[in-house]
């Protein structure tokens, strides 16, 4: 089970020691907000630039907007590992797969919670990772939807039934308990940010997300 402690519940006024302080993390989750696929609106390539030197961590980079296309090379450039974008953002699915993958970062697809899991087949023997959200996009702290397990288990059978190697990625009110849930259904990766950096000890939280409380 890897862990990727999302920042966007970091101090954003002192990122370089907040990164610092989650080393026993597999990934850094970076969540980019547009202000119009979701409410919120967040951070760009120049802050995943800024940060890039001081961690050797896998940025996993997840594009919440709505025309995500023009700017994934940016991201990649300013040192994102993993680029991903939501299936309800675009129509030219597999045109971004191949820019992502022609820049070598790895390519993942993520889904709102309405969305139906079924969307995702065509694409996942081209995805190297999926992400199901757990709660609606746009700001950190919600509570875990429950509903998203059986998309995680559909996901987990299909990639047994395929034959594929994709990792399957959950964020959203992820903590050890909701943790342990999705580990049960076929996830590999949990993306928590609240439960990780509302705690004084973070590689504790995050020890806690891993192998459950």
């Amino acid at each position: 089970m890897k862990v990727a402690p999302s920042i966007l519940s970091a101090d954003f006024s002192a990122l370089r020691e907040e990164i610092q302080t989650i080393d026993q993390a597999d990934w850094i989750h970076i969540d980019v907000m547009d202000g119009h696929f979701v409410p919120n609106l967040t951070l760009g390539p120049a802050v995943v630039k800024a940060i890039r030197p001081h961690t050797s961590l896998v940025f996993d980079t997840h594009l919440m907007m709505s025309n995500p296309e023009p700017f994934i090379v940016d991201f990649i450039l300013s040192g994102s590992n993993h680029i991903t974008f939501h299936i309800e953002a675009v129509k030219n699915v597999n045109v971004i797969i191949d820019l992502i993958h022609e820049h070598g970062a790895k390519a993942g697809l993520s889904l709102k919670p309405n969305t139906e899991v079924e969307t995702l087949y065509p694409y996942l023997k081209h995805l190297d990772l999926v992400l199901v959200m757990s709660v609606e996009p746009g700001f950190g702290g919600q509570k875990f939807m429950p509903s998203a397990l059986t998309k995680i288990a559909a996901l987990h059978q299909y990639k047994i039934d395929h034959h594929l190697d994709y990792d399957i990625v959950v964020d959203g009110g992820i903590d050890c308990e909701t943790g342990a849930l999705c580990k049960a259904n076929g996830a590999t990766v949990l993306v928590a940010g609240s439960y990780v950096f509302s705690s004084a000890n973070r590689n504790d939280q995050i020890r806690k997300v891993r192998h459950g409380c």
